[in-house]
């Protein structure tokens, strides 16, 4: 009985398996006949994840467009960069770091590091089994040069990844125009394969670089096709390609030269007086091209070191000072009251409870309103206004004028500042600049009524925008003339008044100090009280101030109008800014022909150039030196073939004049102290590529001298103050 009993209790556990294995193989089944049957599998479309299961999609970048002065020098461009990376694994490669300590000690001093920092990357990389490490901050983002310098070590084990990044050849260069633009990780969802991307994307973030961000960054492309489990692409099998197309390139109107002025002179002041902020602006009068635009503070978008974020040429707002007393005489005479012969008693003025004081506060008695005018004279607004003027006509004019609104030039935050002046003292005082806020650009744009006999000229800062995949014309700039605003009569005496104020001889002339022999320069001056935002009214003191200039030459027919402002600074009141206000106007009188040299003794040193082609060379270079001209000949040929510069051009003494000769043994000469248009003459010349880094005059070359030149070769300088 008891045998019968066990048995049975033996045989239940084969049938409790029997029936857990059934029910196990039954859902299984199930299972399968749901995976076959059933289109989507936990939300997944099974027939598209069948079709991507191989799928390869590689992301064809595309190139950031470049931004190039008027001229074509290229301001900000994309460049190659590089990450220097080791490999330290023996046993998957024989290229690899085997001695840490010579390897460090050879990429210390091109790196600019040290060289135990180095080997303790390496070892730590060799103590962790890695197979490939980067040589830390210092490592990345090196230029080709910097590469090449560390190709040439051949150092066994050494590497690169090549990357993209932003580069901007002038370093600190009108960089509130320009901006900058940086690398950013950026996440895209991919639809085929249900996931997202990660890649690195130059943004622009500051000035044209960010204004015109998506014109400039171009849209990437990809290449899809289908792979096998080898890695290999499927024969048959379709392939999409869809290509990247490349950013748009920008020309702005600056003139590299002029910029190159503003920059040299607004460094000069930053050093020896250290204002809070200046700037320098220069437009074209006749068209409103901004030539230049430089302030301080400053910063390299290379480096990104800014202090403040916003534009000196557009988005400050400031107190204008004396500059207004240009707008306000127009507005008297365009109404039809003034009389320039009318007389008024200086020195000061009660207007209700305020007085109303000329900057020499005794005045200089009974003078007339042309006077006035000459002398910067507060009353004589004063007395201006209240014969010739009300509050709402004067509101008008500065409206139409251009001031309390936008001016729509191309560049971000363009603020409008403010015409809010209500009461007689506060039409007065705004008649003379102070209570109503403007904008350096504003300025420019409104003095352009008198270069343009009464019309007003919109300033630009774009000239074109180019297609680089197809080479057409995106964009244009055209001038925008406005109708007549003021009339030609009223112009003509202002730019009368304005002359007398740089060449007049009386003591209380304003702008005597700003006379240059042989420039016929109109120009009227600004000191402009600071409002104290802590305490209210102004401050005191002889540097709280905020000076101003804007000119214009010839005195005729202006082709050229400048712009140039400066706050507090630390010493001698406005001598900064006179100094640098001066050299800008000479240095773009003297580039532009403006400026009218009566010595016959430079004309003496002048020489008009001849055609010398086909010409013996040392018949031509004995000729040339003879009346003091730097000769570089190009190759030891006997015959002259191209010459630069070209038939009647006049160079004077010491100027460079290059020579090629029928003799293609090219030697490289010396190109230090070479200016930038000279190596790019030179590199025309010997028909080779040229890549010029930062602004001045060359200080290094990548090139020997009197090593020979190919047509293949590039010549790499670096330009220096």
């Amino acid at each position: 009985m008891n045998h019968g009993r066990v048995n049975r209790k033996i045989w239940n556990k084969p049938i409790r398996l029997f029936f857990i294995y059934s029910f196990f193989m039954l859902a299984l089944i199930i299972w399968f006949g749901y995976l076959s049957l059933s289109p989507k599998i936990l939300g997944k479309d099974m027939s598209a994840f069948a079709q991507t299961r191989n799928t390869v999609r590689k992301t064809l970048k595309a190139s950031r467009g470049t931004i190039y002065d008027f001229e074509g020098n290229a301001l900000a461009r994309n460049v190659s960069s590089y990450t220097v990376i080791a490999y330290l694994d023996g046993k998957k490669t024989d290229n690899y770091v085997e001695d840490t300590k010579k390897t460090a000690e050879a990429l210390a001093p091109v790196l600019d590091v040290k060289a135990n920092y180095l080997e303790d990357l390496l070892n730590k990389g060799k103590e962790k089994n890695k197979y490939q490490i980067e040589l830390g901050k210092a490592g990345k983002g090196i230029t080709e040069l910097k590469k090449e310098e560390i190709e040439a070590l051949d150092l066994k084990g050494i590497d690169f990844i090549e990357s993209s990044k932003r580069f901007y050849p002038n370093g600190n260069f009108a960089s509130y125009v320009i901006g900058y633009a940086k690398e950013k990780e950026v996440s895209t969802y991919v639809e085929e394969t249900e996931s997202e991307e990660t890649s690195i994307e130059i943004t622009g973030e500051l000035g044209v670089e960010d204004q015109y961000n998506d014109l400039l960054k171009g849209k990437d492309g990809y290449l899809e096709y289908q792979q096998d489990r080898f890695g290999y692409k499927i024969q048959g099998t379709k392939e999409y390609n869809e290509p990247a197309t490349n950013g748009y390139d920008i020309y702005l109107t600056l003139d590299s030269s002029i910029q190159r002025f503003i920059e040299s002179e607004v460094e000069k002041v930053k050093k020896k007086y250290k204002p809070e902020w200046m700037q320098i602006a220069v437009m074209d009068a006749k068209t409103g091209a901004i030539l230049g635009s430089g302030s301080t503070p400053s910063f390299d978008p290379n480096l990104r070191n800014i202090t403040n974020y916003e534009s000196p040429l557009v988005t400050y707002t400031y107190e204008p000072g004396s500059t207004m007393k240009i707008y306000t005489y127009l507005c008297a005479m365009d109404n039809g009251k003034y009389n320039g012969s009318e007389k008024f008693k200086s020195g000061q003025i009660k207007i209700g409870d305020d007085t109303i004081k000329d900057w020499n506060k005794y005045g200089w008695g009974n003078i007339t309103f042309d006077k006035g005018f000459e002398y910067s004279s507060n009353v004589g607004i004063t007395n201006l206004i209240q014969r010739y003027l009300n509050r709402e006509q004067l509101k008008s004019c500065f409206s139409k004028y251009g001031f309390g609104k936008k001016t729509g030039i191309e560049i971000a935050r363009e603020q409008t500042g403010e015409l809010n002046f209500k009461y007689a003292v506060e039409v007065a005082n705004a008649g003379f600049g102070q209570g109503l806020t403007t904008t350096a650009i504003q300025q420019l744009q409104a003095a352009s009524l008198l270069a343009n006999n009464g019309k007003m000229v919109k300033p630009y800062i774009i000239s074109k925008i180019i297609n680089p995949n197809t080479n057409d014309t995106y964009y244009e700039a055209t001038t925008k003339l406005s109708k007549q605003i003021v009339q030609t009569e009223s112009v003509d005496k202002v730019k009368e008044l304005m002359h007398n104020v740089v060449f007049g001889t009386d003591p209380g002339t304003t702008g005597k100090s700003y006379k240059i022999d042989g420039i016929d320069l109109i120009a009227k001056t600004g000191t402009a009280q600071i409002y104290n935002s802590n305490g209210g009214g102004y401050l005191l003191g002889d540097n709280n101030y905020i000076f101003s200039f804007v000119g214009m030459y010839p005195k005729d027919d202006p082709a050229v109008i400048i712009y140039t402002a400066m706050k507090r600074p630390k010493k001698d009141t406005n001598k900064g800014l006179i100094q640098a206000t001066k050299n800008v106007i000479m240095s773009i009188a003297k580039y532009r022909n403006f400026y009218e040299e009566s010595s016959k003794e430079q004309e003496k040193k002048s020489v008009v150039l001849s055609s010398y082609i086909n010409q013996n060379t040392k018949e031509v270079v004995n000729k040339l030196k003879k009346q003091d001209i730097d000769v570089i000949t190009l190759g030891s040929g006997d015959r002259i073939v191209k010459q630069y510069p070209a038939q009647d051009i006049k160079v004077l003494a010491h100027d460079k004049v290059f020579l090629l000769t029928n003799q293609n043994d090219y030697k490289m000469p010396s190109l230090i102290g070479y200016s930038r248009s000279e190596v790019l003459a030179l590199a025309s010349l010997l028909n080779v590529k040229v890549e010029i880094e930062g602004n001045g005059l060359v200080v290094e070359q990548s090139i020997e001298k009197d090593d020979l030149l190919s047509n293949k070769a590039t010549i790499k300088v670096k330009l220096a103050s």
